[in-house]
């Protein structure tokens, strides 16, 4: 893309709604516009970013065996009505009512969507296990809208269901939603601690969060700090194998790490003295078994093997898909703007012409552009007429992890500039040894 043809209205100024780094540098960097309270469109590089997420977690959901699909965001009040959570769920829960004075609502969460297609189905215990999701935008009004992305009320969520036969079954479905979710988070260069949490208006006795470490998180956690020290990698996993799946979440969550909701001192304290960590995390997903919570009352059983009819085992995990750009704003940046991790920047590499109109200079970056994109990179080629400051700072501020530069004076000397958003260093390399070292980061 060349930046003359795009669309990415940058701000210089900060604006004053915006309280933490991700708003500031989100509105900045043209990445979103408020259309109301809470509410957002979402322009042409936060859209880029949002759909690169929104990948992953495809992916990684697929990698697991799970089946996508998608459910409406307005949903029958009936449905809600017998499940018990129509009226017990709260304010938050935008009610509506249609020209037929039919009670909908913007759905917040599919629980009982899903149970009905389910029930609808689903008969057999034959059929199991088997685990549904979708991404899908959701609603939720809540009392104080802040922070951007981090707190709206129109939001981009995955939200996946699994329906089993029995308990056991239904554990190894949430054994394998989070190792699924370990290697979702560092495929976008977050490290997110799975940590023991309340379940709140959902329901359920085991419940996970995912917090990344952050100064502006909404939640006070408690953790080991040998939890920081493990990485998931790219090791392979058997999703079906049990026994391996168990062993992953053991590994992870043997270390103290637990919210505020239920932090528990003493089992603190017996962490020694030097691990003892305490600070804030911004949740970006949260995994949930329930058991027959929903299937009993709404009537979702299968035949098992014996024969008899029973109620489903049900659990539900939800990934913050929006949420998660500001997370990962927040986790990384610093005070020239945003450094996107290679996995989801909306563009691979930066091409800055150093002087506009020049003939060897303007042929050299049409080459470089012409290169890249040969190899299945996206680079974004900023061609305007402006000072190389401006160029620099406006680089600096979209985060993309590699600037190529290319100048009259290096060109000179047969080389161009390739630098490191992240660690600043620079290193003068031939254009086509610049594009071999761009392709290898990216595999490509």
């Amino acid at each position: 893309m060349r930046l003359t043809r795009y669309f990415l209205p940058v701000l210089k100024e900060t604006p004053s709604e915006a309280q933490i780094v991700s708003h500031r540098l989100m509105l900045r960097a043209g990445m979103i516009k408020q259309a109301s309270a809470g509410i957002y469109s979402w322009l042409p590089l936060g859209y880029k970013v949002l759909r690169n997420v929104e990948r992953i977690v495809h992916e990684e959901q697929q990698r697991a065996g799970h089946i996508p699909m998608l459910m409406p965001t307005l949903q029958s009040a009936d449905l809600w009505r017998e499940s018990g959570r129509y009226d017990a769920y709260g304010p938050e829960m935008l009610r509506i009512r249609d020209r037929h004075e039919r009670d909908l609502l913007y759905g917040p969460t599919n629980e009982e969507m899903i149970t009905d297609i389910f029930r609808s189905h689903v008969s057999s215990y034959r059929d199991l296990p088997m685990t549904l999701y979708h991404i899908q935008w959701k609603f939720r009004d809540e009392i104080r809208p802040r922070f951007g992305v981090m707190r709206g009320r129109e939001f981009l969520m995955k939200d996946g269901y699994n329906f089993d036969v029995d308990y056991e079954s239904a554990i190894h479905a949430y054994n394998r939603h989070m190792v699924s979710y370990l290697r979702t988070y560092e495929r976008m260069g977050l490290q997110a601690i799975p940590m023991r949490a309340d379940s709140g208006p959902i329901g359920g006795d085991d419940t996970h969060e995912f917090l990344v470490l952050a100064d502006t998180g909404e939640s006070e956690v408690f953790y080991d700090a040998a939890i920081t020290d493990l990485k998931f990698g790219d090791r392979k996993v058997d999703y079906d194998n049990r026994d391996e799946c168990a062993e992953i979440v053991k590994e992870w969550t043997t270390p103290y790490a637990r919210t505020d909701e239920t932090h528990d001192e003493a089992i603190f304290n017996q962490v020694p003295e030097e691990r003892r960590r305490t600070s804030r995390g911004i949740e970006v997903g949260q995994i949930f078994y329930f058991g027959t919570k929903y299937s009993e009352p709404m009537g979702a059983t299968v035949v098992n093997r014996e024969g008899q009819h029973v109620p489903v085992h049900m659990g539900s995990h939800g990934i913050g898909v929006s949420r998660l750009l500001g997370a990962i704003i927040e986790a990384s940046h610093d005070d020239n703007g945003i450094i996107w991790p290679e996995g989801v920047t909306p563009f691979h590499c930066g091409i800055v012409n150093l002087k506009q109109g020049d003939a060897e200079a303007d042929r050299a970056c049409e080459q470089l552009y012409d290169a890249l994109t040969a190899k299945g990179l996206e680079p974004l080629y900023d061609d305007r007429e402006e000072r190389a400051g401006a160029k620099f700072a406006t680089m600096d501020l979209i985060g993309l992890p590699w600037r190529i530069t290319v100048g009259p004076r290096g060109l000179k000397n047969g080389v161009v500039e390739l630098t490191s958003r992240k660690t600043g260093e620079s290193e003068e390399l031939s254009p086509e040894v610049a594009v071999a070292r761009v392709a290898e980061i990216y595999g490509k």
